[in-house]
C-alpha cells in the first residue's frame, strides 16, 4: 500500500520511514467515512515502506455493513468493530506510527481528549483527521471540533483558505491545517460518449429530506428517461434497504419508486461509484460529492437548480462552477461546462497535479516522526476551561468524563461475543435503528403540525 507518488526527503535528505514498516490505524464511523479513511492513510504512507493498516469500525448506528465495505474496495490487514473506550484501550497499548480519525466531529473531538488522557506525555502516533468531502455546513463547529489533530487535513485551496481563517479567527493554532485532496479521486478520463449515451443521478441519503422533493426528482429522472428512449438512465443509490450510511436516509428511492410503471431505460444501481463512472456520460446530483469525482475525470457533470440554490441542500457550494443546471434545461439537451478556474480551487482539475496533491502531508508526517523527543501531547482547542458547558456533553455521549478518562460502567468488549450475546447486540442495535430511522422522524412530524 502506498501513496500516488515518491515521498519528499526529511529534513536528514532520506525519504522518511522509507526504509522501515510503518503501521497506520484507521477509525471510522460509517461507510463513508471508512473509505475516507483508509484511502487517505494510503495516500499518507511513503511509497517505498511496507505498511501495515488496521480499521477499527466505532460500533453505532452508522456501522457498516460486509457488503459496503466490499463496495467500498479498501483491504486492511485487519479490521473490528470497537466501542470508543474499547479502541482508547487498544491505543494506550498499541504502538502505531500513524492514526487517521475519520469520524464526525464529535467524535474526533471525544477521541482526542480521550487519546490525550491514555497517551499522557508517552510515546504517540502522528493523529490525523479531515472532512470526507465538500464543506458546506457548520464550517466552525466542524472544525474546532477537530482542532487537536496533529494534521486537519483541507480537500483543496479553498478549504484550506477557510480553515485557517476559523483557527486563526478564535486565536487557535492553524499550523496544523495542510492542504491536499479528496484521495477517491481518480479513475478513466472521460474521453467521449458512450453507446448507448447514459446519465446517472448520484442519489443523496438525506438531501433534500423530505417526500415532496425527493419524489420530484425521481419523477423528473424517469420523465427524462421517457423523453430520451435511446439514453440509459441509472440511479445510483447508496445503500440497500435496511443499510445505514454517514447520513440518515428516512425516504430511500428504492421506496418511493415502489409500484411506479419504470421505463425499460430506467434502473437502479448499486455498486462502487467509480465503476459507475466509468461508463457515464452526464452525472446529476444536487450536491453529492460524486460531482467532484465526476469533474476530476471531465465527465459533463450537473448540479441541480430545481429545489433552488440553498445551504440546506449544499448545492450552493457549487455557484460559480459552471455546474448549475435544472432538468428543464438537462431534458433540452444543455451540457454544463465547468469553470476551470474554480475547479481548480476545488483541488479535483485533472491536470497532473493530483499525483503530488498529498506530498505536502507526507513531508509533514515524517518530519512529526522524526521529532527529537516524541511529539507533545495532544492540545484541542476546547477544554473544560474553555467551553466548560459543551465540552462535557460532547465527551459524555462517548462515556468520558471530563478528563477524557472512561465513566465508570462504560461499555466496552473485553473479548469477542457468543452466539447468543450476537443474537441480542444485533436485535438491540436494529432496534435503536428503528427508532432512530422511524419513530424519531414521526415524532419531528408531529411537532411541526
Amino acid at each position: 500500500m502506498g501513496g500516488t507518488s515518491e515521498s519528499l526527503p526529511s529534513v536528514s535528505g532520506v525519504p522518511a520511514s522509507a526504509t522501515k514498516s510503518l503501521r497506520v490505524a484507521v477509525l471510522a464511523d460509517s461507510d463513508t467515512r471508512w473509505k475516507w479513511g483508509a484511502l487517505t492513510a494510503e495516500r499518507l504512507t511513503p511509497a517505498a515502506a511496507e505498511v501495515r493498516l488496521d480499521g477499527y469500525l466505532l460500533r453505532g448506528r452508522a456501522t457498516p455493513t460486509a457488503r459496503q465495505l466490499k463496495e467500498v474496495g479498501v483491504r486492511a490487514d485487519s479490521l473490528r468493530e470497537v466501542t470508543g473506550v474499547e479502541f482508547l484501550r487498544e491505543m494506550s497499548e498499541a504502538s502505531y506510527d500513524v492514526l487517521v480519525l475519520a469520524l464526525v466531529g464529535g467524535g474526533v473531538q471525544a477521541m482526542l481528549h480521550g487519546l490525550r488522557a491514555a497517551w499522557g506525555s508517552g510515546k504517540r502516533p502522528v493523529v490525523v483527521t479531515g472532512y470526507v468531502g465538500v464543506v458546506y455546513e457548520k464550517l466552525a463547529d466542524g472544525l474546532l471540533l477537530r482542532h487537536g489533530a496533529d494534521l486537519v487535513l483541507a480537500n483543496s485551496r479553498h478549504d484550506a483558505d477557510r480553515f485557517r481563517a476559523v483557527y486563526e479567527g478564535v486565536g487557535a493554532d492553524a499550523s496544523a491545517v495542510t492542504e491536499v485532496a479528496l484521495p477517491f479521486l481518480g479513475g478513466t478520463p472521460y474521453t467521449g460518449e458512450h453507446e448507448p449515451y447514459t446519465v446517472v443521478f448520484a442519489a443523496q441519503p438525506s438531501v433534500p429530506d423530505n417526500r415532496r422533493d425527493r419524489t420530484y426528482l425521481l419523477n423528473r429522472l424517469i420523465e427524462h428517461a421517457r423523453k430520451h428512449p435511446e439514453r440509459e438512465v441509472l440511479l445510483k443509490l447508496r445503500s440497500k434497504p435496511g443499510e445505514h450510511t454517514t447520513h440518515i436516509e428516512e425516504l430511500p428511492y428504492q421506496k418511493l419508486a415502489q409500484g411506479t410503471d419504470l421505463p425499460a431505460n430506467f434502473r437502479l444501481v448499486y455498486g462502487h461509484m467509480g465503476e459507475v463512472l466509468d461508463r457515464t456520460d452526464l452525472l446529476v446530483t444536487v450536491s453529492s460529492t460524486a460531482a467532484l469525482e465526476a469533474l476530476h475525470r471531465r465527465i459533463p457533470t450537473a448540479v441541480l437548480t430545481d429545489l433552488g440554490i440553498r445551504e440546506a441542500l449544499g448545492n450552493h457550494h457549487f455557484t460559480g462552477s459552471g455546474c448549475l443546471a435544472s432538468w428543464e434545461q438537462l431534458d433540452a439537451g444543455h451540457r454544463p461546462v465547468p469553470d476551470e478556474e474554480w475547479v481548480a480551487r476545488q483541488g479535483v482539475a485533472a491536470d497532473g497535479l493530483y499525483a503530488t496533491a498529498f506530498d505536502a502531508a507526507r513531508e509533514r508526517i515524517a518530519k512529526l516522526l522524526d521529532r527529537p523527543g516524541g511529539l507533545p501531547p495532544l492540545t484541542p482547542y476546547y477544554t473544560p476551561e474553555t467551553a466548560p458547558g459543551y465540552l462535557p456533553g460532547i465527551l459524555a455521549r462517548h462515556h468520558l468524563g471530563p478528563d477524557g478518562a472512561p465513566l465508570p460502567g462504560a461499555p466496552a468488549a473485553d473479548k469477542a461475543p457468543g452466539p447468543v450475546r450476537q443474537i441480542v447486540r444485533r436485535a438491540a442495535r436494529g432496534a435503536y435503528r428503528h427508532g432512530v430511522q422511524r419513530v424519531a422522524p414521526v415524532i419531528r412530524r408531529m411537532g411541526e403540525l
